[in-house]
């Protein structure tokens, strides 16, 4: 048996359940969500898409307590480098997401950078690099998104480096972290997106251990990656592919990652996400169980 990581909360998320939009033919609907993430070993969970559960705080509270499940982050997405315009269409998004995720006593809300490409037509939406204007814009505006959500919601932002965004690799992901305040902005480190962009994680959680405030756990199947990457193919398509795979078949190995952050000596969510839309409704079950029991015997 592995050292115990006591430090570390495992977690699943809608995404392991084909998730991605609020609401969509293809996906189980939330209620069996909630009731097989539950059989499947999980105590906590993300709110996923804004709309996919019951945005009704009593509602979601009586839902998930009868499950002996809790919730651990609300998920947004915005495109700040844009300047201070997307303010006010992005505080509409955050209000409510963050009103829900502090009723429902989660500390964190997960911010995902908006798509330069999109990420089911592939289209080129804006340039992959941004200007050293944009990069300001990125950096203050994420700062003041920080401030204001811990001020008016007492939860604490936690950005996402994600494929097809300006928060990706390596080199992004450092810049900003350099040029972020850590008392405003921290980072929820996905292991599966650094992987795909590149990005080693258990370096970035031994040279910023302290800006790592959340971590996503998935794997990328290094084949799929080579020629995802060789033909430039978008993120969308790519995860039709199967380029997130179920651990521990792909990279990053998870043991040395979830040992990495133990070090940190935080007490850390690890939530499992494996990008899986679309899926079939019966396929997320039993990789949920298989996924919870293999994070057990890395001492999770």
């Amino acid at each position: 048996m592995a050292h115990a990581l006591d430090r570390i909360r495992v977690g699943s998320a809608p995404d392991s359940w084909g998730v991605w939009f609020p609401d969509d033919p293809q996906q189980v609907p939330w209620e069996r969500f909630l009731d097989e993430v539950a059989e499947a070993g999980y105590s906590w969970i993300e709110l996923g898409p804004y709309g996919y559960l019951p945005t009704d705080p009593a509602r979601l509270t009586d839902e998930v307590a009868k499950r002996n499940l809790k919730v651990s982050a609300g998920t947004i997405f915005c495109g700040l480098h844009r300047g201070p315009s997307e303010w006010d269409s992005t505080w509409e998004q955050v209000s409510n997401v963050a009103a829900l995720t502090q009723a429902m006593d989660a500390k964190h809300l997960v911010v995902i950078p908006s798509f330069w490409r999109d990420d089911k037509t592939a289209e080129i939406l804006e340039a992959p690099e941004l200007t050293t204007e944009q990069w300001r814009n990125l950096t203050t505006g994420m700062e003041r998104l920080g401030r204001e959500v811990k001020d008016r919601y007492g939860l604490d932002i936690v950005v996402h480096p994600h494929a097809d965004t300006h928060i990706d690799t390596e080199e992004h992901v450092e810049r900003f972290l350099d040029s972020t305040d850590s008392d405003a902005v921290n980072l929820c480190l996905d292991t599966g997106h650094y992987a795909y962009c590149g990005g080693d994680s258990v370096k970035l959680i031994e040279t910023y251990g302290e800006r790592i405030g959340y971590l996503h756990l998935k794997q990328v199947d290094p084949e799929i990656l080579a020629d995802v990457v060789k033909n430039e193919v978008p993120f969308g398509p790519a995860v039709a592919r199967g380029v997130m795979c179920e651990p521990p078949a792909g990279v990053p190995e998870l043991g040395p990652v979830l040992t990495a952050a133990q070090k940190l000596g935080v007490d850390l969510f690890a939530i499992v996400e494996q990008d899986m839309y679309p899926c079939e409704p019966d396929k997320p079950l039993p990789i949920a169980v298989r996924t919870r029991k293999f994070l057990r015997s890395c001492g999770a």
